[in-house]
């Protein structure tokens, strides 16, 4: 068979051969000394560009404070944002030299997207569809992973947001129960044309959190299961691999620090994308998600190969986004990874996307519309200004719905005559329910979580090392020492969601003593708190799964649980009560002293 043009040169250069074969092309030229010089290598650029933990922000907008988002960094959110970045990417790279993946958590999170999985959901017949789903067809994403807050509405509003989707949601790990087969898509596979006529090709593995079988029990209990990251990257790359993937990125909703914030309750890992990229050869860059901190390149060490896997995680809500620029080569018939960096850019630097913003106005207003709804009046202002560090009245006011709701749950059940108890966190710094009208964004703004209430049986003395647990929150402060309260807590990085107070006892934190020892005068109803004593607390999902490692009570009987929002049940409880008195459930149960002397 005659020698082709192109089999010509593939064997000429591999040989080093300078014959013409039937004037299908000139010997090349001879360098001084009649050495043939090396033919050039080909070489291709691409960028693969990444969101992550996007939680329903299409505007740069707080639904909550009703006007333009804004924090001390002055970042700016949104995928109006994030489509202008984008767009000026894909100018510079050129569109076919790009892609855009996600790495999930993007249908929970702001009132425009409670307001499209509950007010007016997108599964209704006839149902809008999602914006985000609006968003992200319009911008170009070509792929996203699953998070776990995908399933907080429930399957069903995640199979019609998947429907409702131009682009692939990926889960390797998020299995069918029955069958133990993947229940999403496990991977998209993406062509890049090259100048040289060789394609190359990218496989987008998605990768998502163990721990939606405890989270989101109540949705996916008995229809899937979420084995571990680590287990089902090493099944799937070496496929990848095996059906031509030149490049492997794994887009993953799970940090990167190799812990779990769960205590024993998980399975798996949570945090195990620095796990995946140590353990499993062949991946080259991993999009990580979940952990909502900034990391612009993070560079693991595969422990087979000791080829540096490169990890980037963009900053939450659209504030970042990741670029991870890949170079090749062709080698030996085929592409080779040669070189990856990452970096991110910061979407509060350019002008929203009127393409976006126009795309959904109207979805925007609606939502504005709804969140302005007035339910009802408050005899006085409360704020969560000083609640981190005070038994504040509208941390109260949360607690008092929860445990009247506990109440009137198990009234006349087995446990009706037990006292119960409530526990809250603040939040957000900012929220405020304002003397005079309250909106539905007032109420709103104390629960930000779509987190439901859940009835659990505690002892005295469980409650003890629970308090005991929670005020690891505080930064020991030696009596007499100054205090400033912005050095005070969030002691080892523990965030204001995982210190609670508790309702119903009272008691004092000692910030002087060590952490393990800080509770004292605890009490319930005047008395010391009997070890022994039977307790009902009223206690989010989040915290009875196992969420901050509590001790106790995720192990602990369930008597009760609701599957509606805390949050609407705050609404609810407004619109029935019409007014809101502090004055009626507000009370300083616990303080935060030194040596028997209150701090404030």
């Amino acid at each position: 068979m005659p020698l082709n043009r192109r089999t010509f040169l593939e064997r000429s250069a591999a040989a080093g051969a300078g014959v013409a074969v039937a004037g299908a092309v000139a010997a090349p030229a001879q360098a001084h000394g009649g050495h043939a010089r090396p033919r050039p290598r080909k070489r291709y650029s691409f960028t693969v560009m990444g969101t992550t933990d996007l939680h329903g922000n299409v505007f740069n907008w707080d639904y909550f404070t009703d006007k333009e988002f804004d924090d001390k960094a002055h970042n700016d959110v949104g995928l109006a944002k994030i489509s202008t970045l984008v767009d000026q990417v894909r100018k510079e790279k050129g569109r076919r030299n790009t892609l855009l993946i996600d790495a999930g958590d993007t249908i929970q999170g702001t009132q425009l997207s409670y307001y499209y999985a509950k007010v007016d959901p997108i599964t209704a017949r006839r149902g809008p569809v999602h914006p985000m789903a609006q968003a992200m067809n319009a911008i170009g994403y070509d792929a996203a992973a699953l998070g776990n807050h995908e399933f907080n509405y429930g399957i069903p509003v995640l199979r019609k947001f998947e429907e409702q989707c131009d682009f692939p949601l990926l889960g390797a790990n998020a299995l069918d129960a029955k069958t133990l087969r993947p229940a999403f898509a496990p991977y998209s596979m993406h062509r890049l044309r090259t100048p040289h006529g060789k394609d190359v090709r990218v496989a987008v593995l998605g990768l998502t959190n163990p721990g939606i079988a405890i989270w989101d029990k109540a949705n996916v209990s008995g229809k899937m299961v979420f084995p571990g990251l680590e287990e089902q990257a090493a099944k799937w790359v070496p496929k990848l691999r095996s059906m031509g993937a030149d490049v492997v990125v794994v887009s993953a909703h799970s940090g990167s620090s190799g812990t779990s914030s769960y205590g024993d309750q998980l399975p798996h890992v949570e945090n195990a994308a620095g796990l995946v990229a140590e353990q499993v050869p062949g991946i080259d860059a991993i999009l990580v998600g979940h952990a909502h901190t900034e990391i612009p390149e993070y560079r693991v060490r595969n422990k087979e190969t000791g080829k540096d896997v490169v990890l980037s995680e963009p900053l939450k809500w659209g504030q970042r986004l990741t670029l991870f620029d890949f170079d090749l080569v062709w080698e030996k018939g085929r592409w080779t990874v040669e070189k990856v960096g990452a970096q991110v850019l910061n979407s509060n630097t350019v002008a929203e996307d009127p393409e976006i913003t126009g795309l959904l106005g109207d979805e925007h207003r609606k939502v504005v519309a709804y969140v302005n709804q007035i339910i009802g009046t408050s005899t006085a202002a409360m704020t969560t200004a000083d609640a981190p560090w005070k038994d504040e009245p509208i941390i109260d006011l949360i607690n008092v719905v929860q445990t009247e709701t506990v109440k009137a749950a198990l009234a006349g059940g087995a446990h009706a005559s037990l006292p119960v108890l409530s526990q809250a966190s603040c939040f957000s710094r900012t929220a405020r329910i304002p003397a005079g009208q309250v909106s539905i964004k007032d109420a709103a703004g104390l629960y930000p979580f779509e987190n439901t209430l859940e009835a659990r049986l505690m002892t005295g003395a469980q409650l003890k090392d629970y308090l005991e647990f929670s005020a690891r929150y505080y930064v020991q402060t030696a009596a007499g020492a100054p205090v400033d309260t912005a050095k005070l807590t969030n002691a080892d990085s523990i965030p204001d969601y995982n210190y609670d107070a508790v309702s119903g006892l009272t008691y004092d934190i000692d910030i002087a003593k060590p952490a393990g020892s800080r509770i004292v005068n605890l009490s319930f109803e005047g008395r010391p708190l009997d070890p022994a004593a039977r307790f009902v607390l009223a206690v989010n999902n989040y915290r009875a799964s196992g969420g901050g490692a509590f001790p106790h009570v995720a192990g602990a009987q369930q008597l009760w649980a609701n599957s509606d929002e805390i949050r609407n049940t705050i609404i609810q409880w407004v619109q029935a009560k019409g007014t809101v008195d502090p004055a009626l459930f507000a009370s300083v149960d616990w303080k935060l002293t030194r040596d028997g002397v209150p701090v404030f």
